[in-house]
C-alpha cells in the first residue's frame, strides 16, 4: 500500500503522488475560487504570455514535434510586441497571468490559457470581451488541434474555408472560422462567402 514501510513497524516518509486527474481537478478547482481581471498587457507580460503559450501548445498541439513547437515559440516571441491589441486575464489580487487573446478588428491572432486553468471560463472570457467590441469574429485554428476546434464551434464559430499551408507556409492545414454576434444576424450571402 502507498506510505506503507516495506519494514514492519516503520512509517515510510514517501507521500503517495495524486494521480495526474486529482491535481488537475484541485488545480481547477483552485482556478475557480479565483477572481479574474482582463486588462491591457504590457511589455512586462510578455515572457509569461510566452511561458503560457509554450505549456497550452505542449497541452494541446500534440501534432507539432518538439521542434516545431520551438520554431513557433520564437515566432511568437516576436509577435507579442507587434500586437496592437494584446490582453491578459490575471488572477486577483496575485495578479498572475493566466491567459492571453491577441486581435485586430475582430480578427483574433492568439488565444491561450495556461493548462492550469483549462476548463474555468478564462477562454471564454477573454473571447466575450472582444466579441463585445466587435460584432463579427474571424480566426484561423490548425486542422490538427481538436481542443481548439471543439472550443470555438461551442462558441458559434463556423467554418468558412482551409488552407493548406499554415501562416508562416508551413504544412499545417488552417480552419478559418468565423462568428457573427447573435444580435447581429448574418444575410445568407455572408454566411457562405469564402466556404468551402
Amino acid at each position: 500500500m502507498a506510505g506503507e514501510s516495506p519494514l514492519p513497524g516503520h512509517r515510510s516518509h514517501l507521500r503517495r503522488v495524486p494521480r495526474t486527474r486529482d491535481r488537475v481537478a484541485r488545480q481547477a478547482a483552485i482556478v475557480e475560487r479565483v477572481t479574474v481581471e482582463i486588462r491591457p498587457a504590457s511589455p512586462d507580460d510578455h515572457a509569461d504570455l510566452l511561458a503560457i503559450w509554450r505549456r497550452a501548445v505542449e497541452a494541446t498541439h500534440d501534432f507539432l514535434t518538439a521542434e516545431e513547437v520551438d520554431w513557433y515559440e520564437g515566432m511568437v516571441a516576436g509577435y507579442l510586441p507587434q500586437m496592437t491589441d494584446l490582453r491578459v486575464a490575471v488572477s486577483a489580487p496575485s495578479a498572475a497571468p493566466l491567459g492571453f487573446i491577441a486581435q485586430d478588428d475582430g480578427e483574433i491572432h492568439m488565444l491561450f490559457v495556461d493548462p492550469v486553468a483549462h476548463g474555468s471560463g478564462i477562454g471564454t472570457a477573454l473571447l466575450e470581451t472582444i466579441a463585445a467590441e466587435h460584432p463579427i469574429l474571424r480566426v484561423d485554428v490548425n486542422e490538427d488541434n481538436r481542443s481548439g476546434r471543439t472550443f470555438y464551434a461551442a462558441k458559434g464559430f463556423v467554418q468558412t474555408g482551409r488552407s493548406e499551408l499554415d501562416g508562416e507556409g508551413r504544412a499545417r492545414p488552417l480552419l478559418h472560422l468565423r462568428r457573427a454576434s447573435p444580435d447581429r444576424g448574418q444575410t445568407d450571402r455572408e454566411s457562405s462567402v469564402g466556404r468551402s
